[in-house]
């Protein structure tokens, strides 16, 4: 196959670039002095891209007119636009069910440390503060008796709602549509599962059907004992709208891996005390990260080898 072109417009994992290499001719589009000088000369021979950030769209598409498939690092895909790879009859597969086990342990972390403020006190401890000023602050909320509410009840919100049942936690959902094997209480708008919860976790997606779903009525539903846990997409969440609902005490605390416009984190976000956040790291291990860059490998191997994609979007099924 080495000699079918593939596109990396950015740089990727030593496990993907390897055998990437051994397997196809890759063109480094980072690499070019001047890209779209590259693209013009190579657009045409390019059957593939491998990638792990967009955009892919009908722009780039048209740059690449013999593209067959865009291998897509990540379980979310909202930076390729599926109706124009679709109209272009372009495969497009991401990484899903490998991190599902590793990001739902980030976020039953990312619950606890933002519940129970064990960020915070760390902080206080390395500053020399339990020494000269005595111990950390009771905290004012905690685990015991909280209720889930799981906006996204995909792999990993099933994978969460395990492990926050063994806590002991009550767990609701809401997502596109009522699941018929799920016993836990459905709601059909976010607003409703807000108000029946004090924890509020986002596994849903990015792009325009969930931007800013938790908006400020949602916030104002979950109540000044709650939480707002994100490890789905920044994009889901009303940023300013949360910032304002936790100055104002129209909420208790949120616990942020993702934020609207990564890698910037706004300030009044971090002044806030009740504020747990970690920069993207949901699936960050150095063992999932490869499982996800070997999908991307194989649905490329695959692809060219036998017509047939491992793990394509929902749209291309």
């Amino acid at each position: 196959m080495t000699s079918i072109d593939i596109l990396m417009p950015r740089p990727m994992l030593p496990i993907v670039q390897e055998q990437l290499d051994a397997a196809f001719t890759v063109h480094r589009l980072y690499e070019a002095d001047n890209p779209e000088a590259l693209l013009a000369e190579i657009g045409g021979k390019i059957r593939g891209v491998a990638m792990a950030f967009g955009p892919v769209n009908a722009e780039l598409l048209a740059k690449i007119p013999n593209a067959e498939i865009v291998s897509s690092f990540g379980v979310g895909y909202d930076h390729v636009n599926t109706d124009d790879c679709l109209a272009a009859k372009v495969m497009v597969t991401h990484t899903p069910d490998v991190l599902t086990e590793e990001v739902a342990d980030t976020a039953v972390g990312l619950m606890i440390m933002t519940i129970r403020e064990f960020g915070q006190a760390e902080q206080w401890l390395r500053r020399g503060n339990w020494e000269s000023k005595g111990p950390y602050k009771l905290t004012g909320a905690t685990m015991q008796g909280r209720t889930l509410g799981i906006f996204g009840l995909g792999r990993i919100g099933k994978a969460i709602a395990k492990r926050a049942e063994a806590f002991g936690m009550k767990i609701h959902y809401h997502g596109r549509s009522k699941q018929d094997d799920v016993s836990y209480p459905y709601h059909a708008t976010p607003k409703a599962l807000a108000a029946a919860c004090d924890t509020l976790m986002v596994v849903a997606p990015g792009g325009a059907e969930t931007k800013h779903a938790v908006n400020a009525e949602v916030l104002e539903a979950l109540g000044p004992d709650g939480i707002v846990i994100n490890i789905g997409r920044g994009t889901v969440i009303d940023e300013a709208a949360l910032i304002a609902a936790l100055e104002n005490g129209t909420i208790y605390g949120a616990g942020l891996d993702v934020f609207e416009n990564e890698p910037h984190v706004p300030e009044a976000l971090l002044k806030l005390p009740k504020v747990t956040v970690l920069p993207h790291v949901g699936s960050a291990s150095q063992a999932t990260r490869n499982a996800m860059g070997q999908l991307v490998v194989d649905n490329l191997k695959s692809w060219f080898e036998t017509g047939e994609a491992i793990t394509p979007v929902p749209e291309m099924r």
